[in-house]
């Protein structure tokens, strides 16, 4: 698997690379590839089927101007920024067909993750759907995407976000695992303390993903295709309020 330390500083085109990766694995363009990033400035990403007034609250959004953007994948909202950092993984269903049931997949990504971050925590478990948690915490929030023979899988380790903010810009979701019981963000939701470098490397390991590209150079060869895709996907659908707000 191929590793990707790779952010840019647009909040949507970050968004759209993951969908461009997944796009270009399914277009047999490239293989299954691990990406690790951070966004540069705090934001709420809502699930593809997410209800904004629901989940999200504007106005606070507005008065702290933290923008809000749509991904292309499932589940709640979440609010990304400093200190949360992003894990997207490229799967192929051809080459792990037991994937292809949901259930299953989330076990995969989950149990994979946990594994190497129990290395470190060893308080660390998989809780809910697709939940990290830490003392009964939760540190981690993903989501999946499916093509045909492909699987995106994403999501969040929190080890310094602004806890405060989120709780602000984030209602509570209509859909809760029953671990949560009545607990607000605030009571819910923790950074574990651990370094970003030491949640990337357990991420790397969990994957089996190896080491990053060793030049700008090479990662540039490596990422001009799905850039060149992911910037179409932005004019499309990631900087449109048609897209954002259209539940």
């Amino acid at each position: 698997m191929q590793r990707l330390d790779w952010m840019v500083d647009s909040l949507p085109l970050n968004l759209a690379i993951d969908e461009a990766l997944l796009q270009a694995a399914e277009a047999d363009q490239a293989g299954e590839v691990l990406r690790l990033w951070e966004f540069s400035e705090p934001v709420v990403v809502i699930g593809r089927g997410s209800r904004v007034k629901v989940e999200v609250d504007l106005n606070a959004c507005a008065a702290r101007r933290v923008p809000v953007l749509r991904r292309a994948s499932g589940g709640a909202a979440i609010l990304a920024g400093p200190g949360c950092l992003m894990y997207s993984v490229v799967l192929s269903l051809r080459e792990r067909p037991e994937l292809r049931r949901l259930d299953a997949a989330h076990q995969f990504v989950m149990g994979q993750l946990a594994e190497q971050i129990q290395k470190l925590l060893p308080e660390v478990d998989v809780r809910g759907t697709c939940d990290l948690a830490w003392q009964n915490r939760k540190f981690s929030g993903n989501s999946l995407r499916v093509t045909r023979d492909h699987l995106l899988y994403h999501g969040t380790l929190l080890y310094a976000a602004d806890l405060e903010l989120l709780a602000s810009c984030l209602k509570t979701p209509p859909r809760r695992p029953e671990y949560r019981k009545d607990r607000e963000h605030a009571a819910f939701v923790t950074n574990v303390p651990l370094t970003a470098e030491q949640l990337r490397e357990a991420t790397a390991e969990a994957f089996a993903a190896g080491q990053p590209p060793a030049t700008p150079a090479r990662l540039a060869s490596l990422a001009a295709g799905p850039l060149e895709r992911a910037e179409q996907l932005v004019v499309e659908r990631y900087a449109s309020d048609a897209w954002t707000f259209r539940h």
